[in-house]
């Protein structure tokens, strides 16, 4: 990806979008909610269409994952970001005890580097359907 200029001059690019989803994470992973705000748009929305929920700013989603229950521990395991377009979609293992949940997250980017919006999928595992063993391997 090139760099693009914001009209105030500030370089955007993959890094930039990539670094913010790094600290997004680490600020999570460590419960350090004041830094994790700082890394939130004011008006940010956060989606979550499995339960077909939203939640409306800021302040609300610092407060719902202050609030999330238990200990869990994040890993970023892929972080495939887009500087021009300001969007990075990411890959995660999220480890609450002895259980591992890999989840799906689409972040989006204000024009001041800051996270806008986050859409959130959390896959619940199933075994395949009969059949197609000669198909697939299992990991």
């Amino acid at each position: 990806m090139t760099e693009t200029g914001d009209s105030d001059g500030a370089a955007w690019g993959a890094a930039e979008v990539r670094d913010a989803v790094e600290a997004y994470w680490a600020a999570a992973d460590a419960r350090d909610w004041s830094a994790f705000a700082t890394t939130l748009a004011d008006d940010f929305v956060y989606d979550l269409p499995q339960s077909r929920e939203r939640i409306l700013g800021k302040e609300r989603y610092v407060q719902f994952n202050r609030e999330y229950p238990g200990e869990w521990q994040v890993r970023i395991e892929r972080i495939v970001a887009d500087g021009e377009a300001r969007q990075a979609a990411v890959r995660t293992l999220v480890t609450v005890g002895p259980e591992e949940i890999p989840a799906v997250h689409f972040f989006t980017f204000d024009t001041e580097g800051r996270i806008a919006e986050v859409t959130d999928f959390w896959p619940e595992p199933y075994e395949p359907p009969a059949g197609r063993e000669h198909l697939t391997e299992r990991y």
